[in-house]
């Protein structure tokens, strides 16, 4: 299964965990120096937040709230320490999100995820992500430059230009989006242009299907991908193992009831939230938008890590009925006035031509009275009326849905 990184990627878990938990309060009392982190974590003890039961009473940060946090305060909401100068570079992401880069050596965590594709010294890397803006192209390059690689900026596009690059450099990994691999790989088929230093790929940003995987490795290309964020650097990065996605290292990564901040059981899709241990650049509970869920076990790779299936879909889930925003959290406010429930979900469907919703929920032993006291508690918080549907454990689909809309657009 090839080399690691360091001796972290394959400590105990127990121990690993141990190690987290006893960093977390130093972070968490950091992040309190800070006049946001201040207000949001608002009567915290951070010597107190030692496990993940402690972490889970924490409020969540959803990182559709940071453009407003930063209008507010710009440029960073009061979430970051220090003025923009203090930083090495200063970024935009869509939104817009403001993004300094720090002036550590990988301030991203990328070296590690390239190193499990056994990129290394003198390895030569077509660095493809945009380096106009947005941080994406600066985490790599980053990370490759920390494995002794040399990186050819590429970005993306200009694609006749990229052949040249690639036959006078012979470039051995390529990192961008798959897509745009698949793009380059075509062209240079077409066109009779030698492509084969590349031996290795790392992806992210986009959808990579087993097929384009399948077809990169029949054109000699051994490619790997990344789960990764502009706020969090890399998440989870897949390995030789090929099954799932392995967290990194110096991250605490929860699995959520979308709209809530309850983890959801071992397996359950859930948002991804993630807590980054860098007293430098706190960041709490953060949750992405993404959904995911753990796989249970090892990896065979060898990396003692708990691993993510990768990208599930998104977690922002919104729909509007009959005129009225339905949300997650008034899922999650409905299920917490009734604790007899287990997995609920709110479907919103066309009744005749008006707008209806369902409101489903699984409960073991659904005592009388239960179905009205729901529906009184349905009205009360979506102020819309809704029918009340209860079924067994384990009958609604794990596939992180809270708001299922099922109504055709027009």
């Amino acid at each position: 299964m090839g080399k690691h990184y360091d001796r972290l990627e394959t400590r105990a878990p127990a121990r690993r965990e141990a190690d987290l938990f006893r960093r977390l309060p130093q972070v968490l009392a950091a992040a309190q120096r800070l006049p946001a982190w201040r207000k949001h974590l608002r009567g915290i003890d951070p010597q107190a937040v030692t496990d993940r039961a402690a972490l889970a009473r924490l409020p969540v940060l959803r990182k559709s709230d940071l453009p407003a946090t930063q209008r507010g305060k710009p440029p960073f909401g009061g979430l970051l320490p220090g003025r923009p100068s203090d930083y090495r570079r200063l970024m935009m992401s869509p939104g817009p999100i403001f993004e300094p880069e720090s002036h550590d050596d990988d301030p991203w965590r990328v070296a590690r995820a390239l190193a499990a594709t056994g990129a290394g010294w003198r390895d030569i890397v077509l660095n493809t992500f945009s380096y106009h803006l947005t941080p994406g192209a600066w985490c790599f390059d980053a990370g490759a430059r920390v494995l002794g690689c040399a990186v050819i900026p590429a970005g993306p596009g200009n694609s006749d230009a990229q052949l040249d690059l690639i036959e006078a450099y012979r470039p051995t990994l390529y990192a961008g989006v798959p897509d745009f691999l698949k793009i380059l790989l075509d062209l240079g088929a077409a066109r009779g242009r030698d492509l084969s230093s590349l031996k290795r790929a790392m992806v992210s940003g986009a959808a990579f299907p087993p097929s384009l995987q399948a077809e990169f490795r029949e054109r000699g290309i051994d490619a790997y991908q990344c789960y990764a964020t502009a706020e969090c650097g890399v998440i989870a990065y897949e390995t030789p193992a090929r099954e799932g996605l392995v967290l990194n290292e110096d991250i605490i990564v929860e699995i959520l009831r979308p709209g809530t901040g309850q983890p959801v059981a071992e397996g359950e899709i859930g948002e991804i939230a993630v807590t980054i241990l860098d007293p430098k650049k706190p960041l709490i509970r953060f949750a992405v938008g993404d959904l995911s869920a753990t796989l249970p076990g090892l990896s065979p790779c060898g990396r003692t890590n708990q691993r993510i299936r990768g990208w599930l879909g998104r977690a922002d889930q919104s729909a509007k009925v009959k005129g009225m925003f339905v949300r997650p959290e008034q899922v999650a406010a409905v299920a917490a006035r009734h604790p007899e429930l287990g997995r609920c979900r709110l479907v919103v469907m066309r009744a005749g031509e008006t707008d209806a919703m369902c409101f489903k929920a699984e409960a073991a032993a659904p005592g009388p009275g239960l179905a009205e006291a729901m529906k009184a508690s349905v009205r009360d918080i979506f102020k819309l009326g809704g029918a009340i549907e209860l079924v067994a454990p384990g009958t609604l689909p794990n596939d992180g849905k809270v708001i299922d809309d099922t109504r055709t657009p027009a």
